[in-house]
């Protein structure tokens, strides 16, 4: 038995987190969500709720760690992509605004409480956003031989630039964020070209 209410319990958290993300919207960020509407989307009693979650905090805090988590994951699989042959810049920004497009209410929580009043939050979000640069860096420094400080700064540089377009991508029609990505793509080839400058220079001295 313990088995079955272990996984039940799973169950539940997950529909809980679920309840949540659906109820995000360009116009309703978490902070304007009710402990009650979250519970009543889940299908679970208010009660039930803390069985799973201290307080409304700590779930935002839980979907703020998964939603960093399916970005890198996604990008992760781009890599991969990537190996099988393919523009890398191309590829990664196409599965970058297929997430922000397919997951829009995921990225809008990374975006919203990046800036949001909660410390907490912020600095989840923060640590999330250095996570995916350190995974960035990790693939420069391999793939174009260059050192540490010079992938982590071509990494910082090119996670900006990503997070605006992707926050700008948001509320655009189709072909506008066409229009994005092609730009986006442009302004992240001259970022490596610069690096693979610098790396070219540093071999030389």
């Amino acid at each position: 038995m313990s088995g079955v209410r272990a996984q039940q319990k799973e169950k539940t958290r997950r529909a809980i987190i679920d309840a949540a993300f659906s109820q995000l919207s360009a116009e309703r960020s978490f902070s304007g969500l009710s402990l009650r509407e979250v519970s009543r989307e889940a299908s679970i009693a208010p009660t039930s709720f803390y069985r799973h979650f201290k307080d409304m905090d700590e779930l935002g805090l839980t979907m703020v760690d998964e939603a960093g988590l399916a970005l890198r994951q996604l990008m992760r699989k781009a890599r991969q992509r990537i190996a099988d042959g393919g523009s890398i810049i191309r590829i990664s920004v196409e599965t970058f605004m297929e997430f922000v497009q397919n997951h829009s209410n995921v990225f809008r929580l990374l975006l919203r409480e990046r800036s949001g009043t909660s410390a907490a939050f912020r600095a989840a979000v923060n640590r999330e956003i250095r996570h995916f640069v350190a995974e960035l860096a990790d693939y420069l420094e391999a793939y174009s031989k260059c050192s540490r400080e010079l992938a982590m700064t071509q990494a910082e540089a090119m996670v900006i630039l990503v997070f605006n377009a992707g926050a700008e991508a948001l509320d655009l029609p189709n072909h506008d964020r066409k229009e994005l990505s092609d730009r986006l793509i442009n302004q992240l080839r001259l970022i490596a070209r610069g690096a693979t400058t610098a790396v070219l220079r540093d071999r030389r001295t």
